[in-house]
């Protein structure tokens, strides 16, 4: 039986696709008011550097709302030119958070946290379809194998297969790593709340 070849997704393509779940939520909760503050978050980030996320996402394949907020001319260079796809992801996501988190607190987090949900769902029904496309079942054994973004020297992991899970413990995290080194650990933790889970469920 042929094995099919997969890639996996950049954390570019990952950021865009994030980002375009965070505003649906964020546009149907707290409208143009919400819209207004995700724009002053992403320059608090950098338009250039949303605007190469914004390219290397489109190149690959994904649909996505960054451009919607990036000039067409932008008259700024890069802030963030010597970090990893992995940085600049964690600091994206910390920056339109919590410009939402400050605004409508608790309320704000919610919002946020079901971006990431549907954001780790649509993932988790993408590697369940990764599993079909090579034959094999949606299984704990097939998690991981089958899973979707680039992995990196960066993480350091250890994997427990137990009868109805897997734990993973996760010893050092380069998204962990930049939001503690950025003072933005508050804001961050509403990624890792809710990604594993939403992942699982829809894989």
């Amino acid at each position: 039986m042929t094995t099919v070849a997969l890639q996996t997704y950049s954390m570019e393509r990952m950021t865009a696709m994030l980002f375009t779940f965070i505003e649906k939520n964020v546009r149907e909760t707290f409208g143009q008011e919400g819209l207004a503050l995700l724009s002053k978050g992403l320059q608090q980030f950098g338009l250039k550097d949303t605007e190469i996320i914004a390219h290397k996402a489109t190149s690959e394949g994904e649909i996505h709302t960054l451009f919607d907020y990036i000039p067409t001319s932008i008259n700024e260079s890069e802030n963030y030119p010597d970090v990893t796809s992995f940085a600049r992801f964690a600091k994206l996501f910390a920056q339109v958070t919590k410009v939402i988190v400050d605004e409508y607190g608790i309320d704000g987090e919610k919002v946020i946290q079901k971006g990431v949900w549907d954001f780790g769902k649509k993932r988790g029904i993408g590697m369940q379809q990764r599993a079909r496309a090579r034959n094999q079942e949606n299984t704990i054994e097939h998690y991981l194998e089958n899973y979707d973004m680039e992995r990196s020297d960066l993480f350091v992991m250890h994997d427990t297969y137990h009868p109805n899970e897997i734990e993973q413990t996760f010893v050092v995290c380069p998204l962990g790593n930049q939001w503690a080194e950025d003072g933005m650990h508050l804001y961050g933790i509403n990624y890792c709340k809710v990604i594993d889970n939403a992942i699982a469920y829809g894989y």
